[in-house]
């Protein structure tokens, strides 16, 4: 049973990513989990400077769910390479940088510094946060913008494949990933999370300290599914997908879908150990199923004529 696949020339051992803004820098997982289980996961957020994030509350559960609104929380990208990045780069596992600014120089910067340090495999830009109260979704939802930062993005950095991941709060997916490839990106993933709202009815207030959040867990993965087959139709580069992924079947859907690598997120809020469970799961689908690699799963559904 081989599990392996290769994403925007990387080899990574199995599809399975832990996403970033759900798995913290990863060193926090280590004596939660194998990180050298995983085919590799992506880091929180880093910005030019620090940031605090926004008021609490940050995180409501819903129905079938949660709504987020963390404000890309972290500690910046220098703290980051001189902290965090040395003991990550010790690992086996693919490690990937999730990357955010509030301007096309923003996200340049933080990419040049990353560029200089050891120990990462690629990078996420992170253009569709729907928490932030300026920039992130706004590069995501106009398709000139979009090509605008990714393609000086692309510019700043030739180290390492460049993932753009996108937002599903757009009327067009496929016309933002083909913006995001035709400026560079070498993969795209998606979907981050949809602008969402909690209510306290007796105080008649948002229950978000930020007043909106991102909805994310099973709740949006038919959606999900639907973005990530259309992306797939839509450029060539690879496909990650993410949205309410908890089990082996689900990671199984999004590949047949069109997703090379799948991102694991919300799950782990409530088990920190579904990443590595789902490397499992997802080998036992496979066995049922009689196919004996991961690759071929990648686009092989079949649409009801």
């Amino acid at each position: 049973m081989n599990l392996e696949i290769h994403l925007a020339g990387i080899r990574l051992k199995n599809p399975i990513l832990a996403a970033s803004g759900t798995f913290g820098y990863g060193l926090e997982f280590a004596t939660i989990l194998d990180l050298n289980s995983l085919g590799g996961f992506v880091v929180k957020g880093l910005s030019r400077e620090p940031i605090e994030g926004n008021q609490p509350p940050r995180v409501i559960e819903t129905a079938a769910g949660m709504l987020n609104s963390i404000g890309l929380q972290n500690v910046g990208v220098r703290a980051f390479i001189r902290d965090k990045l040395p003991r990550l780069a010790q690992l086996e596992t693919a490690v990937f940088a999730n990357v955010f600014g509030y301007t096309p120089g923003d996200y340049v910067e933080v990419l040049r510094a990353l560029e200089d340090a050891e120990g990462l495999a690629g990078y996420e830009l992170n253009v569709s946060c729907p928490n932030t109260k300026h920039g992130g979704m706004q590069f995501a939802s106009d398709a000139g913008l979009l090509g605008e930062v990714v393609g000086l993005a692309r510019k700043a950095v030739s180290r390492r494949p460049l993932i753009v991941k996108l937002s599903p709060n757009v009327s067009s997916i496929a016309e933002m990933a083909r913006a995001a490839e035709e400026a560079g990106a070498d993969a795209i993933s998606l979907v981050n999370t949809f602008v969402g709202m909690a209510v306290d009815l007796r105080q008649r207030r948002p229950r978000l300290g930020g007043n909106f959040g991102g909805l994310s867990g099973p709740a949006i993965k038919p959606i999900a599914l639907r973005m990530v087959y259309e992306t797939a139709q839509a450029v060539s580069v690879p496909v990650i997908g993410l949205g309410g992924i908890a089990n082996g079947e689900d990671v199984a859907e999004f590949m047949l879908c069109g997703a090379t690598a799948v991102q694991v997120g919300t799950a782990t809020f409530w088990d920190p150990s579904t990443p590595q469970r789902l490397v499992g799961e997802f080998r036992q689908v496979l066995e049922r199923e009689n196919v004996a690699s991961a690759r071929e799963l990648t686009g092989a559904l079949e649409l009801n004529r």
